[in-house]
C-alpha cells in the first residue's frame, strides 16, 4: 500500500515539545520563533526530517505556519485546513488564525512590542515572506532574528536522515525533449533576465529540466537537490550522489557539473564574489539565498523561476501521456464506483474503499503494462462529515462507516510514468436528501461552466474562478478554496503558477492542465466536490466572432453520479454536456471493461431526461 493510515496528528505531542523550545528560546536570547510548514525547496510534500511543523504541534496539513512565543502561541492555516487543525493540535496552546485574512506579517504588526526579538530559519523562509515580515516588523518595533540554526533540529533528538531514493532517468518519449535541449532554453532565458546565473530551488524545475525523476517526498516523484544555470552554459547540481547509479551520474555529467549538497553555499558565495548576478525567484528562493549573494559582494535578480512556463506548458508527448493515463484512471474508478454500488450501506468503511481503489489502479496499470508508481496525494476519503473537512486523510482513528441517507466524498489520484491524475467523484449511499441533489447540482453547474468556457489569449485564472461559483452564490453558497491549480506530467498534483481562483494571476496558456473542482461543504453533515483535469487548447477562432478563443480539454474520464442530479436546474446546454461526457467516458474507457463493470457504466453513463426550460 502507498497509503497508511496511521493517525494524521497527535494533539498531545504539542504541550511538552513546545516547552522544549521555549526553554531553548529562552537560553538564546530569543521572545520567539516562526515555524513554517516548508522545507529550503518550498514544496507541498517535505521529507519526514524536513516536517518540523508536525512534529511540534501535531498538524498535518500540507500549509501552515505556527509562530511561538514565551507565554503564547498560534498557528495559521488556511480555509482548508479549520476543521482539521482543532482536531491536530493541542487548543490549550494555540490560538487558530487564518493565514489568508490576518497573516503572520499582519498579525506581527498588530500582535507584538517593540524590542521583541523573533527567530526564523531564513533557509525556510522566501524572499518574499521575509520582505513582508520585515515590513510588519518595523511597524510594531520587533527584531526579525535569522539563525544559523533550526532550534527544532536541536530539539528534535530522533529527527530522520536526508532521504537517498535513487535518481531515475525520465525516458524522451514521455519527456517530449531532451534535457540538454531544455537546459539551452533556459540559459537563453537567463541572459534576457539579465543576470549571469539562476537558481533553481524548486526539485520540480530541476526534475523537468534535466528529465530526472526520483523518490524523496512522499507522492511526487522528485530528488531534492539544487541547480545553478549559467546564462554561459556551464550548469551545476547539487544532490547527494549516492542517489545516482553510475548510469544516471554519466548522464547527468554530460548537463552539469556534479557537486554534493554541502558545496552549494560556498558555490554561491562565490559566484557572488566574483561578481556574478544571480536570478532568485522572491515566491520560491529562500531568504539564505538573498543573504548569502548579497553578503558575498553579488546581486540578486528577481526574477520567476525560468523553468516554471515552460514546465506548466505541456508538450505533445506530454499531452499525449496524461490523455492516456486518464484513461487508465477512469477505467479503476469505473471498477471503484461499480463494486461501491453493489456494496450495503454500512458494510464498507472509507480505509476499504481507499484500500480498494489502490488495488484496482495497480491491477488496471498491470493490465495496461504502465504500473502505478504511486498515488499522486493521500486519498480523501470522507463520509458524511468527514466529506466537509476539505483535506481529510482517513486514519484508524476517524475511520467512519458508509452509511445510508449519508454521501461519500472521493478525492484521488495516481502517479503513472506517462502522467499525472486527479478526480473527485462524490456519490449518494442509499437515498440522498432534496438539499444534497440540489447542493450537488449547484455545484456540476460551476463544474460544466468551466469546462465550457472560452476564453480570449491573455486571461489568468482569478478572472474566470467566479464562473464555478455563480450557481453557488445565486443560493447564498459558497467554497473556501479555489477552483482549480495546476498539474504536472509525472511531477506534483498541484503544480504552479497556474491555478484558477481569485489569486490566479498567471495567464492560462495552451498546454497548462488544471484541476476544475468546486465544492460545498456542510459542517458536521457532508461535503461535496467534482473535480476533472482539463487541458488549455490552442486559441481558436469561433464562427462569426472577433477572436480566437481559449477553451478546455476535460482529460478525465469517470461518470458523475446522475442519482444526485437535478435535470430541472440545468440549462439545455449544461444537460448536453452531460450527456455528450458521459458518451465520450463510455466510448474512451468501456472498452478497457468488461461484463459487470461495463454494464454498469453503460447504465450511469445513459443521457438523463431534458427537463430544462432553457
Amino acid at each position: 500500500m502507498f497509503q497508511t493510515f496511521d493517525s494524521a496528528g497527535d494533539p498531545a505531542v504539542g504541550k511538552p515539545r513546545v516547552a522544549l523550545l521555549r526553554q531553548w528560546l529562552a537560553a538564546n536570547g530569543l521572545d520567539g520563533f516562526i515555524v513554517p510548514r516548508a522545507d529550503e525547496h518550498q514544496g507541498e510534500y517535505v521529507a519526514d526530517r524536513s516536517a518540523r511543523l508536525k512534529w511540534l504541534t501535531g498538524f498535518s496539513g500540507s500549509a501552515g505556519i505556527a509562530i511561538v512565543l514565551g507565554e503564547r502561541a498560534s498557528m495559521f492555516v488556511d480555509g482548508r485546513y479549520t476543521l482539521q487543525v482543532r482536531q491536530e493540535v493541542d487548543l490549550d496552546i494555540f490560538a487558530i488564525e487564518s493565514l489568508v485574512d490576518n497573516p503572520p506579517a499582519i498579525w506581527i504588526k498588530d500582535n507584538l512590542g517593540k524590542g521583541l526579538r523573533l527567530g526564523f530559519d531564513p533557509w525556510l523562509q522566501t524572499i518574499g515572506d521575509v520582505k513582508a515580515l520585515k515590513a510588519s516588523a518595523e511597524k510594531s518595533g520587533v527584531v526579525l532574528v535569522p539563525l544559523e540554526k533550526n532550534p527544532i533540529d536541536a530539539i528534535w533528538k530522533d529527527q530522520p536522515e536526508p532521504p537517498l531514493a535513487p535518481v531515475e532517468i525520465h525516458p524522451i518519449g514521455f519527456a517530449g525533449e531532451l534535457g540538454r535541449d531544455k537546459l539551452v532554453q533556459l540559459a537563453s532565458a537567463i541572459g534576457k533576465d539579465g543576470a549571469t546565473h539562476a537558481v533553481l530551488t524548486d526539485p520540480s524545475s530541476i526534475a523537468w529540466a534535466f528529465d530526472i525523476r526520483g523518490g524523496d517526498v512522499p507522492h511526487t516523484p522528485l530528488a531534492l537537490g539544487f541547480a545553478v544555470l549559467a546564462a554561459d552554459g556551464k550548469h551545476q547540481l547539487f544532490m547527494d550522489q549516492r542517489k545516482f547509479s553510475r548510469t544516471v551520474a554519466a548522464y547527468l555529467t554530460q548537463l552539469a557539473d556534479l557537486h554534493e549538497p554541502g558545496e552549494f553555499e560556498a558555490a554561491v558565495a562565490a559566484l557572488a564574489k566574483g561578481g556574478a548576478r544571480i536570478a532568485l525567484d522572491p515566491v520560491l528562493a529562500a531568504e539564505k539565498l538573498r543573504m548569502l549573494v548579497e553578503d558575498n559582494g553579488g546581486t540578486v535578480i528577481a526574477a520567476p523561476d525560468p523553468a516554471r512556463i515552460p514546465r506548466a506548458t505541456k508538450n505533445q508527448a506530454e499531452i499525449s501521456g496524461a490523455r492516456a493515463a486518464h484513461r487508465r484512471d477512469g477505467a479503476a474508478i469505473a471498477r471503484l464506483l461499480c463494486w461501491l454500488d453493489r456494496q450495503k450501506p454500512g458494510k464498507l468503511d472509507e480505509i476499504a474503499v481507499v484500500t480498494k481503489l489502490e488495488e484496482w489502479r495497480r491491477s488496471t496499470g498491470e493490465e495496461t503494462q504502465m504500473p502505478l508508481r504511486d498515488l499522486s496525494f493521500d486519498t480523501i476519503s470522507g463520509a458524511g462529515p468527514n466529506g466537509a473537512i476539505m483535506h481529510y486523510r482517513v486514519s484508524r482513528a476517524t475511520n467512519r462507516k458508509l452509511k445510508s441517507g449519508e454521501l461519500f466524498l472521493l478525492d484521488s489520484g495516481g502517479q503513472y510514468q506517462d502522467g499525472t491524475t486527479d478526480i473527485t467523484r462524490t456519490v449518494p449511499i442509499g437515498q440522498p436528501t432534496e438539499e444534497m441533489r440540489e447542493r450537488f447540482t449547484l455545484v456540476l453547474k460551476g463544474m460544466i461552466g468551466i469546462s465550457m468556457l472560452r476564453f480570449p489569449p491573455g486571461t489568468r485564472g482569478s478572472e474566470i474562478d467566479a464562473v464555478a461559483r455563480m450557481a453557488l452564490w445565486r443560493h447564498g453558497c459558497d467554497f473556501a478554496h479555489g477552483t482549480g491549480h495546476g498539474v504536472g506530467s509525472y511531477l506534483a498534483v498541484h503544480e504552479g503558477p497556474q491555478r484558477i481562483a481569485r489569486t490566479g494571476t498567471e495567464k492560462l496558456l495552451a498546454g497548462m492542465i488544471l484541476s476544475n473542482e468546486p465544492g460545498y461543504y456542510k459542517e458536521g453533515a457532508y461535503g461535496i466536490r467534482i473535480e476533472n483535469l482539463v487541458l488549455v487548447t490552442p486559441a481558436e477562432a469561433i464562427e462569426g466572432g472577433d477572436i480566437a478563443m481559449h477553451g478546455f480539454e476535460t482529460l478525465t474520464l469517470a461518470p458523475i453520479d446522475v442519482r444526485l442530479v437535478r435535470s430541472d436546474l440545468l440549462t439545455r446546454d449544461e444537460l448536453h454536456w452531460l450527456d455528450q461526457y458521459h458518451a465520450r467516458v463510455l466510448a474512451e474507457i468501456g472498452p478497457m471493461l468488461d461484463g459487470e463493470t461495463l454494464a454498469w457504466l453503460e447504465k450511469a453513463t445513459a443521457p438523463l431526461p431534458h427537463d430544462a426550460k432553457i
